[in-house]
């Protein structure tokens, strides 16, 4: 284990950071460049193909359209945990400690932690969230999600673990968080649908003298 922050680093993850780093560093311009963009864009594509996805629910029964309307959810709920998560582990950026040039630009200030990654935590939640409302859409966005996770290692900001915890936890989120959200969605649709649908009772008519 390396010593960093308060959280021991898995000397495998710091080596492999060192390695994928290195070879960042010697690969072309043209790849740099790529990812370099890729890692912030493909958080919108995941965006996109989970709006996609959302819209193919809305014309479908309370079910579906719950799914819809919860869509956004799993992704906030777990970007908001990875945060706490941040507070609690307190793990420097390697691009701080373990001293190796990076294509990012520039690091992140200190106290803007590591573990786990938001990027690759959102991209995990948009994912696995596209793929429960779209098994079409969610087979592209998985690679996707991929992609931005090892994007972060590219570029120097995260270490492999902060990734592959941040792509797990937003995935474990979105197993979870989508079905108990979407129940209580559905439910309150299909009541407000009856009260639509039923017929309103006309009022008797007064009697005349």
């Amino acid at each position: 284990m390396a010593a960093n922050g308060s959280m021991d680093v898995p000397e495998i993850s710091a080596e492999w950071y060192r390695d994928v780093v290195d070879a960042a560093a010697a690969s072309p311009h043209p790849v740099q460049w790529f990812v370099g963009h890729a890692t912030g864009g493909v958080i919108l594509l995941l965006g996109a193909l989970l709006l996609m996805a959302a819209l193919s629910r809305r014309s479908g029964g309370p079910h579906d359209r719950a799914l819809a309307l919860i869509a956004p959810a799993p992704a906030l709920l777990a970007f908001a945990g990875s945060e706490w998560f941040k507070t609690v582990v307190d793990e420097d950026r390697p691009c701080r400690t373990v001293g190796r040039a990076i294509i990012a630009g520039a690091c992140p200030p200190p106290g803007d932690w590591s573990f786990p990654s938001n990027h690759a935590t959102v991209a995990g939640a948009l994912a696995v969230t596209t793929l429960l409302l779209s098994r079409r859409l969610g087979l592209i966005a998985l690679p996707l999600a991929a992609l931005a996770a090892f994007s972060r290692v590219f570029v120097g900001l995260h270490y492999p673990h902060d990734v592959l915890a941040g792509v797990l936890f937003g995935a474990l989120v979105a197993v979870v968080a989508t079905p108990l959200l979407a129940r209580p969605t559905a439910e309150v649709l299909r009541r407000r649908a009856d009260r639509a649908n039923s017929p309103i009772p006309k009022l008797a008519g007064r009697s005349r003298p």
